[in-house]
């Protein structure tokens, strides 16, 4: 699933007909769902979170730009938050199956679209800049909305997108890409402010003030402090007082999870936090997460207690959210906490039933589901027993030399695991594309053509379906091969059922592919899909004699 967040800020927090407005233009764009809105009355600013596919995310953007270029006035605009535009700032944020290098990009098209369609001046920011000097927020925000005017006649500071004119009711806009940003604080077991700080100062990027034998800070010529750096990199973090709680803590701030993740810092954390007397209680999320934080933190902690990380997404959250105390102030709920599960993908009907619904729906006189689901359903049975193989190895006496190799089968069995269960529901889906569009009106040439087109990429996809289970199915029977050859010989015969559960999801979307091709007008790519088909098809019966042989020799 392909999702970015966004966070646009606009200039307007007192107004709730004008904020409702702008809000209005995301809540109606189909594919985003709007995750919080945080007005401030002081700042005269509301801070605007969604998330939501690329394109939609953009469109979302787009449209909130729009608005508040429309009921915004920054010719009457103050608040205590600087600012330089209707629409301040708008990030994108990748989430998950979205590269940051596709959020600078998609924050690019946006900046050329609002300058070109609403004539604001655009600067780019973050991972997103053009220019070094203009990756900082603050630099290019100096001098705020009153002192654009003359920044704009600098030809240094000529917008990325847009004439270097002064539009005096929107001001300018700046757009970028950057990592996401969570919120996070770490329980002590004291009231001690200053304690919490201590360990604050060691742990963050910016560190603390240099001090002489007599405890004075240490100052450079023009007066600065010199400055210790701190133990992790894009961590911010401050000790605090929380008189709700009644307890100390480190608040702080990841602005980049992926090159310092929260378990590190938690279990460094405990570590100087026994130095100090003290003890880690848990940890609390203020907000959201993006679900890899979790499955990472799952899996570095499986790994240190000796065992297979190759374990489902479900336990992975569990085992994170227990080793980090999560639950320690309030009680966590990973579908309110994972940013992921705010969004709905899409119904996952099938794969959600238990195994009695399945086959009852399978039996029922509907084409569909129908074979194309079963395949990709054996696919995911395939995965599942050869990550069971590895996970009853790892750990034990006698296969240590393998105990690399089967943790790196089990993982990657459980990513194609989750593909195959989606893979059954969108076999399924696409079959009903076909049906609908073979169902479309066809009395005019118009609509004759219309409903061609619609067949055509119709059958497309219900083609590519099965053939994704058939390049997997390769990919299955290989780990099945792993599993019967390195796993645990009491497991044997279930890596050999691994393989024959493989072999039919391979056999099984290659007659889907089959019986769909024909139905394709381009014999490109009818050519080109059937010499692939052919080719995985045989790759998949080699590996699965192979295992056959080996695992009957084994019994």
């Amino acid at each position: 699933m392909k999702l970015v967040e966004c966070v646009p800020n606009f200039s307007e927090g007192r107004d709730k007909s004008k904020i409702q407005q702008i809000i209005r233009e995301i809540e109606t764009t189909p594919g985003v769902k709007l995750l919080d809105v945080d007005p401030g009355e002081s700042t005269n600013r509301t801070v605007v979170t969604f998330i939501g596919g690329p394109a939609d995310a953009a469109e979302a953007a787009f449209k909130a730009i729009k608005k508040a270029s429309e009921v915004i006035d920054m010719r009457f605009h103050k608040g205590a938050h600087s600012r330089i535009g209707a629409t301040d700032v708008c990030p994108f944020v990748p989430v998950s199956g979205v590269t940051m290098a596709e959020c600078v990009e998609l924050a690019r098209a946006l900046g050329r679209r609002v300058a070109d369609e609403l004539g604001i001046p655009v600067y780019f920011y973050e991972e997103a800049a053009t220019r070094e000097d203009r990756r900082n927020l603050a630099s290019i925000r100096s001098g705020e909305y009153e002192g654009l005017p003359e920044k704009l006649k600098d030809p240094a500071w000529a917008p990325d997108c847009g004439a270097p004119l002064f539009n005096p009711r929107t001001g300018a806009t700046v757009i970028g890409a950057r990592e996401f940003l969570i919120a996070y604080n770490i329980d002590l077991n004291t009231r001690d402010r200053k304690l919490a700080n201590e360990i604050a100062l060691n742990i963050r990027e910016s560190g603390r003030a240099k001090r002489d034998a007599d405890g004075d800070i240490v100052r450079v010529a023009s007066g600065a402090p010199v400055k210790l750096p701190g133990r992790f990199p894009h961590v911010k973090a401050v000790g605090w007082y929380l008189e709700d709680y009644g307890i100390a803590q480190i608040s702080i701030n990841f602005t980049n999870y992926k090159i310092t993740p929260i378990h590190l810092v938690f279990d460094e954390v405990r570590s100087q936090a026994a130095a100090l007397g003290l003890r880690v209680t848990g940890s609390e999320l203020v907000g959201l997460i993006p679900k890899e934080a979790l499955l990472a933190a799952g899996r570095y902690y499986l790994e240190k207690q000796g065992r297979s990380a190759g374990v489902p997404e479900e336990e992975l959250v569990r085992i994170a959210a227990l080793s980090l105390g999560l639950s320690d102030v309030a009680p966590f709920d990973p579908k309110k906490k994972i940013i992921e599960y705010q969004f709905d993908a899409g119904p996952a009907r099938l794969a959600g039933m238990t195994l009695r619904e399945f086959a009852n729906e399978l039996s029922l006189d509907s084409p569909a589901p129908g074979g194309g689901s079963v395949a990709a359903l054996c696919g995911a049975l395939s995965a599942a027993l050869s990550a069971m193989v590895a996970n009853l190895t790892v750990g034990k006496r006698g296969y240590e030399k393998s105990f690399s190799e089967l943790r790196e089968a089990a993982a990657k069995a459980q990513d194609l695991k989750e593909e195959c269960l989606r893979a059954v529901d969108l076999d399924t889906a696409a079959f009903n594309k076909v049906m609908d569009a073979s169902r479309l009106p066809k009395g005019s040439p118009d609509q004759q053509a219309e409903r061609e087109a619609a067949l055509e990429a119709a059958t497309r996809e219900a083609t590519l379906v099965p053939f994704r289970v058939l390049e997997l199915s390769v990919d299955l029977l290989r780990l099945a091969r792993t599993a019967a050859e390195k796993g645990n010989r009491n497991s044997v015969s279930d890596a050999g059922v691994a393989a024959l559960a493989a072999k039919t999801a391979a056999e099984g979307a290659y007659y889907n592919i089959r019986i769909n091709l024909p139905g394709l007008r381009d014999e490109a790519f009818r050519v080109r899909i059937r010499a692939s088909a052919d080719a995985f098809r045989a790759d998949a019966g080699v590996i699965a004699g192979e295992v056959q042989n080996f695992v009957e020799n084994g019994l």
